[in-house]
């Protein structure tokens, strides 16, 4: 079934970011509430973090959240990636990261970097697959990086 979602930006609540990692929380590898209190994080990404949004109506079900706020450095820094686990294999991963590297490259900035558990060989693959690659590697983490 082809589902469509509506991309937006920077238009989640602190809750419906919340909400929406918790529904997506077994698709982080390891799980993201085992890393981060998932309210003080949807907090810190509505205000500090730019949100590439897809939604269906009112229903959050894809987020790319990343920080584009050191020029200095000329690095912007994925923070995030989640869709609901019935907009699998719709491309809206796929979408929300072309938006944001739009986004990167007009505010003048050089890379894109993330990190990614090795183990998680879905998002890994998915990120080479828009031309990230790996810089450096400690234990399960991949930091990825992509000039634009």
């Amino acid at each position: 079934m082809n589902m469509v979602a509506t991309l937006a930006r920077n238009r989640a609540t602190s809750i419906a970011v919340a909400d929406h990692l918790r529904a997506c929380d077994d698709s982080f590898v390891p799980a993201l509430g085992t890393r981060v209190e998932i309210d003080e994080y949807a907090s810190k990404i509505v205000a500090r973090a730019e949100r590439f949004e897809a939604w269906d109506s009112d229903h959050l079900v894809g987020l790319l959240a990343a920080y584009c706020n050191d020029p200095a450095h000329q690095t912007a820094f994925i923070t995030s990636v989640s869709v609901l686990p019935p907009w699998l294999g719709q491309g809206i991963a796929s979408r929300l990261l072309r938006a944001c590297v739009e986004q990167v490259r007009e505010g003048q900035f050089k890379h894109i970097d993330l990190e990614v558990d090795s183990r998680n060989s879905p998002a890994a693959l998915l990120y080479q697959k828009h031309g990230f690659a790996v810089a450096s590697a400690r234990d399960h983490t991949l930091t990825l990086r992509l000039a634009v």
